[in-house]
């Protein structure tokens, strides 16, 4: 998919009220086609992808090239991130608070959908609420902060099902059901969990902790190797339809793409 192409400073007059130095825009689109060809490529793909003609993109990668953004091989030609785009990498996922920048986000999904939000994130015996901004209807109760939740019953737990590997679901689940091992019946709850989450990109619970209470759940998705946030939305049963649950799961599954793109997410592989 081509990256969407800024306004060439070329194509019209500078002009006073305008912000900004458009040529390093332009530069970022070169960068992007990089990051979205997702390996080394030609001079060619990069034209076509960041929207130039390849004399102006060569301009552009010889520039990116001299302060070590952009690397090209001696032997194929092709063009790839420089040694300065890794450091630059390293260092912003060493800066990065993943729960602070989700949180930040909590708010607006819940003045948006006016229902309750949480954020969960993995823990040693499962799922731990992290966060939690109350919305506008009553609850008949709510998970205190640093609640661990169950993997089966809540919409929190399916999702980590759905999204970590067994090796760390299995043990903690084994241990929230203490037993040593799954029975069938039980596996087979596990299988239709993941499958339904995966289909539907959400998670969801009816009464399965709280009585009276509904909640739906989806991953937001880290860069690297880090295990996902989970996000909640959490609403008294009584009054909302399955139209309703319908058009607050496709709220939450925007919101939460748009956090794990703020994370890095470059949204392929990990979902599946």
């Amino acid at each position: 998919m081509a990256v969407q192409r800024p306004p060439d400073p070329d194509d019209n007059a500078a002009s006073p009220a305008r912000q900004g130095i458009q040529s390093v825009e332009l530069a970022m689109t070169v960068l992007q086609a990089l990051e979205e060809g997702r390996g080394p490529m030609s001079l060619t793909h990069i034209a076509t992808a960041s929207g130039m003609q390849p004399s102006k993109a060569h301009r552009y990668l010889v520039s990116l090239a001299r302060v070590g953004l952009v690397t090209q091989s001696r032997s194929s030609g092709l063009y790839d991130m420089g040694p300065a785009m890794r450091r630059l990498g390293v260092e912003s996922l060493r800066r990065m608070d993943e729960v602070a920048l989700v949180s930040e986000h909590l708010p607006e999904l819940r003045d948006r959908t006016t229902h309750a939000v949480n954020l969960s994130v993995w823990g040693d015996n499962g799922p731990v609420v992290v966060r939690w901004e109350y919305g506008a209807h009553a609850l008949p109760i709510t998970v205190r902060v640093g609640a661990t939740m169950p993997l089966l019953n809540s919409a929190i737990g399916g999702t980590f099902l759905a999204c970590l590997p067994d090796q760390l679901t299995h043990p903690v689940l084994c241990g929230q059901l203490e037993t040593d091992t799954l029975d069938t019946a039980t596996r087979e709850r596990v299988r239709r969990v993941r499958e339904d989450m995966r289909r539907e990109g959400v998670a969801s619970s009816r009464g399965g902790v709280i009585p009276g209470v509904t909640s739906v759940a989806a991953p937001v998705f880290t860069a690297g190797e880090s295990l996902p946030l989970v996000v909640s939305l959490v609403m008294p049963a009584r009054g909302v339809t399955e139209q309703d649950l319908a058009e607050l799961s496709a709220e939450l599954l925007r919101s939460t793409r748009a956090m794990s793109e703020e994370l890095g997410h470059s949204g392929q592989g990990r979902e599946a």
